[in-house]
């Protein structure tokens, strides 16, 4: 492929929409340096399971012709967009990851999928997920797993880990993702891109079985990209009320792209190297402790403080675990019984789980969930944002639900490496950002968490950190 397709992969959202606006670069240029470059990249580290190659061209064809003739061109006019596998695309199979859904062909697109299309993005395909996005490493039995762009022997992060993936390895520069304990900040921090999941409801949530039950704990779309004003321009688009949710969040006239390049100084951060609980890598805290030193350095107020969360293992940990394990049975269990054979070992461990609770016991999860919610809120009565690590550790080996111990301390190989699931219980705006690398050189991702309906403050504390050390200026070698 010629170097100068290459170079397209690797410019910014905003700079594709600003060249394809200037007529500079065509839409059909522009998809088919991405599709051309996903032929040759995307069989090393399998991001994409669904390509929408001629679907995707069919629609560059139609945006070019729209810019030719000067018609309005829409904030992401002709820009490529990847999209979760657990996002309905009308048209373009959706298999949720699982086996069951092999052959699966939504008729509707989820709200984020039709706010892209109508601001002129180009959706390219669909990016790998765990069954039902129910853990946070990548793979399934339909399509395998997913590999970090940085080592392929790693992974890639879960559930939104294609998506992560896709950007990291520049075959998308915006990809959806979905986030119900960190599935996009995750992924983000493991293959070092940006991910930011807003306020709960500020993207409508219309992909779970009914519309109210993205509640418990809250689940969000969010976006994964290499730059914070790309993620800015994203949010621009896809924010803002629907019916088909309930929840969704009237909108607050918030300028995303401008609150990016915003002055943050006497901005007052509370940094916490470990929520109180966590076991965390040396190299993942040196990073972090570095990026505090960055804000403070640049006229920021950083003070540590962690919440103080008292027996987290039962009043973080179990309620967050109990209320996912409730939604699997309410919404799978009939699967189950009919497909059982088919589904992961980790899916119908979950169904069981909560099958076995009762009515009263899951209600009673409020009580400690509350707890949860006051001591983030009281921290947050004092500072703007609260930084921690997104990940206790780097990337580790493919095949490993993640690590069973962390500087000598044993953890829960499945839920004791990711300091991002109780800001799914408070449904606070969360980002990671790179920040760093340890271990063999692989990434590490910063934790940057606001308060309630403030995305505004999130990127432009990612912004600043952005300036500093652009981490998106670096790619994988994948040669």
């Amino acid at each position: 492929m010629k170097s100068g397709a290459d170079d397209l992969c690797r410019c910014p959202a905003t700079v594709l929409a600003r060249l394809i606006r200037e007529k500079k670069v065509s839409p059909v240029e522009v998809v088919t340096a991405f599709l051309d470059r996903i032929d040759r990249v995307n069989p090393l580290i399998n991001a994409y399971c669904t390509v929408a190659g001629e679907k995707a061209l069919d629609s560059a064809r139609e945006a070019e012709r729209a810019v030719m003739s000067g018609a309005p061109a829409g904030p992401l006019h002709g820009v490529p967009v990847a999209v979760k596998d657990l996002t309905p695309t009308a048209g373009i199979r959706t298999t949720y990851g699982s086996k069951i859904f092999e052959n699966h062909v939504p008729a509707r697109d989820a709200v984020i999928v039709e706010r892209v299309k109508k601001a002129g993005g180009i959706i390219l395909g669909k990016t790998n997920t765990p069954e039902f996005g129910h853990k946070a490493v990548t793979d399934n039995i339909l399509f395998g797993h997913t590999r970090n762009p940085w080592r392929l022997d790693r992974v890639a992060g879960g559930s939104s880990g294609g998506s992560a993936a896709a950007v990291a390895a520049g075959l998308a520069p915006l990809a959806e993702g979905s986030d119900g304990g960190g599935s996009v900040r995750i992924p983000a921090a493991a293959c070092g891109v940006y991910g930011i999941k807003p306020t709960y409801g500020r993207i409508p949530m219309d992909a779970m079985a009914a519309s109210f039950s993205s509640s418990s704990p809250f689940l969000h779309f969010g976006v994964i990209t290499r730059k914070v004003a790309d993620a800015a321009l994203f949010l621009s688009v896809v924010a803002g009320p629907d019916s088909r949710d309930p929840f969704s969040l009237p909108h607050t006239g918030d300028d995303y792209l401008s609150a990016a390049g915003g002055d943050v100084k006497d901005l007052r951060i509370a940094f916490s190297r470990d929520l109180g609980y966590f076991a965390v890598h040396s190299g993942v805290r040196e990073a972090v402790e570095n990026a505090a030193g960055v804000f403070a350095g640049a006229g920021c107020r950083v003070e540590e403080a962690d919440p103080g969360f008292s027996n987290p293992a039962e009043t973080v940990l179990g309620v967050f675990n109990q209320l996912w394990c409730v939604h699997f049975a309410a919404f799978y269990r009939d699967y189950e019984e009919g497909w059982g054979r088919y589904m992961s070992p980790g899916v119908k461990a979950m169904i069981r789980a909560g099958a076995g609770l009762s009515a009263v016991d899951y209600k009673r999860l409020d009580l400690m969930r509350q707890q949860v919610w006051n001591k983030i809120e009281k921290v947050l009565a004092r500072f703007d944002l609260i930084i921690t690590p997104t990940l206790a550790v780097p990337a580790f080996e493919i095949g490993m639900p993640g690590p069973g111990e962390i500087e000598g301390r044993p953890v829960d190989p499945y839920s004791g490496w990711f300091l991002t699931y109780p800001f799914n219980l408070t449904g606070h705006p969360a980002a990671s950002i790179p920040c760093g690398t340890a271990g063999d050189g692989l990434p590490v991702g910063l934790q940057i968490i606001g308060r309630r309906f403030d995305e505004a403050t999130v990127l432009k504390a990612s912004a600043l950190f952005e300036r500093i050390g652009p981490w998106g200026d670096r790619w994988p070698d994948l040669a």
